[in-house]
C-alpha cells in the first residue's frame, strides 16, 4: 500500500509541474524597452542615463524600440560619419504633413545623432566626438549635446560648444586633418533648427528637426534582420500613422553621390539637406532670394531661379564685383554660391554652421552643375 501511495504522489507532483508549466506559457512575456525619457528631469547629465543603447555604449547598438534611420543624402559635417536613431513612447505616433515637411513627432519623442570618425590617428581606431539629441516636450523641442570622454565610455551634457582637432585616414588610407571640428553651442543649434511660426496671432521662433522628412527617408534601409522602406518600417513598428501614400520618385530626394542619377536631381538633393533648413520661408536666411527646398527647385518655371541661377547677389559687402550673380552659368569664378561653398573663411563660408573644412566632393558637384547650365538670357 505504501508503494502505491508513493507512486500516486510522484504522478501527482509530475502532473502539477505540467499544469504549472502550461499556465506559465499562457502568459506570454512582453519585452520592455529600457529607455528612460522623463520630461520633468531631462536633459540628463549623462548620455547613459537615457539607456538608448545596450551593451557598451560606444558600439551604438540600439535598445529595444530605438529605431535607426538614414536620409538619402546626409548633411555634410567635416566628413564625420553619423548614426541616427529615433525613439517614441508607447501609444503615440508621428503624423504626416507632406512629402517635404518634417514628420510631426509626438511629445516625448527623441531624435539621436552620433558623430564619429574611423581610423583616427595615431591609434587608427574609431572615435566618437558627440551625440546630439532633440527631445520634444509639451512646450516644444529642446537640444541636448553630449560630448564623449577620451575613454569612449560615457558622454556628458555640454551646451557651451567647443572645438576638437581630428586626424584620420579615409577608406583609401589617405591622411586628413580637421583642425577645428566644431561641437555647437545652443545658440548655433537654434540658428539652423529654428522656424518662425504664428501662434495665437503672434510670430514666434520655435525649434524643429531638420532631416526627418518623408522625401528623405523614402528608400530601403538594411535593419540587419531585414531590408525595408523606412517609412513602411516606421508604420509597422507603430511610429507613424498609416494614412498617406509614399512619396513619388519625383518627390523623393536621392543620394547625391550616386553618379547614375541625373545631375540636377543630385544637386537639388545636396542643396536641400545642406542649405534648405535656412534658405526657405520663415527660416534664418529667408531674406535671401534662394529657396533650396527640394520641392521648390524642381519647378520648370521657378526651379532654377530658386537655386540662384542668373539671380543678382543682393549684398556684395566687400566681395569681388565678379560675384554679382548667385549662380553664373558656365562660370564658377563668377558664382557667389560656389565661392561661399569653396571657402573656409568663417565670415563668408556656407553653411553658416556645421563645417569648418571644404567639402571637396560637394564643391565638385556644384561646379559640374554650374558648367552644365545654359547662359542667362
Amino acid at each position: 500500500m505504501t508503494k502505491k501511495y508513493t507512486l500516486f504522489s510522484i504522478i501527482g507532483i509530475f502532473l502539477l509541474i505540467i499544469v504549472a508549466c502550461t499556465n506559465d506559457n499562457d502568459d506570454e512575456y512582453t519585452p520592455v524597452s529600457p529607455v528612460v525619457v522623463d520630461l520633468t528631469t531631462i536633459p540628463y547629465e549623462k548620455l547613459s542615463d537615457y539607456h538608448f543603447f545596450e551593451g557598451e555604449m560606444k558600439n551604438q547598438i540600439p535598445s529595444l524600440d530605438v529605431l535607426p534611420y538614414e536620409p538619402a543624402s546626409p548633411l555634410f559635417t567635416d566628413y564625420a560619419h553619423k548614426k541616427r536613431f529615433v525613439w517614441m513612447p508607447k501609444g503615440v505616433k508621428a503624423t504626416y504633413n507632406g512629402d517635404g515637411q518634417i514628420l510631426e513627432l509626438p511629445v516625448g519623442a527623441a531624435i539621436i545623432k552620433t558623430f564619429y570618425y574611423d581610423k583616427v590617428q595615431p591609434s587608427n581606431t574609431t572615435k566618437i566626438i558627440e551625440t546630439r539629441i532633440m527631445i520634444r516636450k509639451s512646450s516644444g523641442w529642446i537640444f541636448a549635446d553630449y560630448v564623449w570622454n577620451t575613454e569612449q565610455t560615457e558622454a556628458y551634457l555640454d551646451m557651451d560648444g567647443s572645438n576638437v582637432s581630428i586626424d584620420y585616414k579615409d577608406e583609401n588610407d589617405v591622411l586628413h586633418s580637421v583642425p577645428n571640428y566644431r561641437i555647437p553651442n545652443e545658440v548655433q543649434c537654434i540658428t539652423c533648427h529654428k522656424a518662425r511660426q504664428t501662434i495665437n496671432s503672434v510670430a514666434v521662433d520655435v525649434n524643429i528637426p531638420i532631416g526627418i522628412k518623408p522625401q528623405n527617408i523614402n528608400f530601403e534601409y538594411n535593419y540587419g534582420t531585414e531590408t525595408k522602406n523606412q517609412l513602411t518600417k516606421w508604420i509597422e513598428v507603430g511610429y507613424l500613422q498609416n494614412n498617406f501614400s509614399l512619396p513619388s520618385a519625383n518627390n523623393t530626394t536621392i543620394d547625391y553621390t550616386d553618379t547614375s542619377k541625373p545631375l540636377e536631381a543630385r544637386v537639388r538633393s545636396y542643396l536641400d539637406i545642406n542649405c534648405a533648413h535656412c534658405h526657405q520661408d520663415n527660416r534664418h536666411c529667408d531674406y535671401r532670394p534662394m529657396r533650396f527646398a527640394f520641392a521648390e527647385t524642381g519647378d520648370l518655371v521657378n526651379g532654377l531661379t530658386n537655386m540662384g541661377v542668373c539671380v543678382n547677389t543682393q549684398d556684395m559687402q566687400d566681395f569681388s564685383p565678379a560675384l554679382s550673380k548667385i549662380v553664373s552659368p558656365g562660370n564658377i569664378n563668377r558664382s557667389m554660391l560656389y565661392y561661399r561653398l569653396n571657402t573656409t573663411n568663417e565670415n563668408y563660408r556656407m553653411p553658416l554652421h556645421g563645417r569648418t573644412v571644404i567639402h571637396t566632393e560637394g564643391v565638385a558637384l556644384i561646379e559640374q552643375w554650374i558648367n552644365s547650365l545654359q547662359p542667362c538670357q
